[in-house]
């Protein structure tokens, strides 16, 4: 049997993870997963897709989380759904889905803690794409139509958002290189050399 390709991807906001992740994915052949997943999830969880646009990759303030992971690891993706706090119904919905993407076929996953969802039960390769501030504010000024110092604001929020989530639900530090296979810096090499540096490290990866 064929070994399956599944690659994660965080991303620091404006590093070209996203399309580091497109990219790949049409390299391969394979579908890439970013917003997908939320269109996925509120259809398999039946949850109002806003919903899920409202609070994806935002942490919850609920303590209770250990709780309800254990109990969704123990009794299914359906069990006390109903009462969680929307953020948690929404991380375990995409957590249901990104699990059964990966049983049914190969994939990127961009964000949303995919590497933690897969973490015990699935072969994958788990990168980070980070880059300079400048090349950084330079891709979100151009790809939003805004000043630098725009930029630079959605750049620092959208990051600590995605740091809070990541820490949060899972036992690993977003950005640090222990919780991750592989680290690339898009800034120095580029979108298209980083595609080819996630390429040969599954290669070297599959032997």
């Amino acid at each position: 049997m064929k070994k399956r390709t599944i690659v994660t991807i965080g991303r620091q906001f404006g590093s070209g993870g996203r399309e580091i992740g497109q990219l790949l994915a049409k390299r391969l052949g394979i579908k890439c997963y970013d917003n997908e997943l939320i269109t996925a999830s509120a259809k398999e969880s039946g949850l109002c897709e806003d919903i899920f646009k409202t609070h994806d990759e935002k942490p919850t303030n609920s303590f209770l989380y250990s709780l309800v992971t254990d109990s969704y690891l123990g009794y299914g993706a359906g069990f006390g759904l109903n009462n969680m706090p929307l953020g948690q119904q929404v991380f375990l919905a995409q957590f249901d889905t990104i699990r059964k993407i990966a049983k049914q076929e190969d994939a990127i996953f961009v964000g949303r803690c995919a590497d933690y969802a897969l973490r015990d039960d699935f072969d994958f390769v788990s990168v980070f794409i980070m880059s300079d501030e400048k090349s950084r504010k330079t891709r979100i000024a151009k790809r939003n139509n805004v000043s630098e110092s725009k930029a630079f604001e959605m750049m620092m929020k959208m990051d600590k958002k995605r740091s809070s989530y990541y820490n949060y639900y899972t036992d690993k530090q977003w950005g640090n290189s222990s919780s991750y296979d592989l680290c690339i810096n898009s800034g120095k090499i580029g979108i298209e050399n980083a595609v080819d540096l996630i390429i040969d490290y599954l290669k070297m990866n599959d032997n």
